[in-house]
């Protein structure tokens, strides 16, 4: 793939976008939420709820003892600097690509940050999907590296489909 003339590296200002709002937020939630405590937002649904995740997702290696901490961060990073190469490859306009990395690059530096400040992530939304039935808190970035991956997924099978029927 050749680089283009006019590259996606611009996309990194919403991956900025992201990073700030997630600090911003976490930033109120440690100034005015209770820890382990549920605040009602939308009753039986969602709750804001102040916890902290040493794990990944679901709390994977939350237990590891701290070394996690580092592995999470450093793996973050990589695939952080993956995703703004592959952005130095895209086009510009190419926004099925380029919208999705960005998320990705966003959400997983907002994380870092925490577990390098904090030694933790700061999670703050408490959804119910079944009453009853908590889905693991999370945060602003989550959601976004959760929305860049299935925009990665979705538009690359789109791409593919397309792709298979112009061959």
């Amino acid at each position: 793939m050749d680089k283009p003339l006019r590259n996606a590296l611009p996309w990194l200002w919403l991956s900025a976008v992201v990073v700030a709002l997630d600090q911003l937020t976490k930033a109120w939630v440690l100034a005015r939420l209770p820890e382990y405590t549920a605040i009602p937002v939308i009753d039986g649904f969602w709750y804001w709820y102040r916890t902290y995740n040493t794990g990944a997702a679901f709390s994977f290696l939350s237990e590891a003892g701290g070394w996690q901490v580092w592995f999470l961060s450093v793996l973050a990073l990589a695939i952080s600097s993956l995703l703004v190469y592959w952005l130095s490859r895209t086009a510009r306009g190419d926004w099925r690509q380029a919208l999705p990395y960005a998320l990705v690059i966003g959400g997983a530096l907002g994380n870092v940050i925490d577990r390098l400040i904090h030694g933790h992530v700061i999670d703050f939304i408490l959804w119910y999907y079944w009453p009853g039935k908590p889905w693991p808190a999370f945060n602003l970035a989550d959601s976004a590296i959760v929305a860049g991956a299935i925009g990665i997924a979705l538009f690359g099978l789109w791409d593919g489909k397309r792709g298979q029927k112009a061959g």
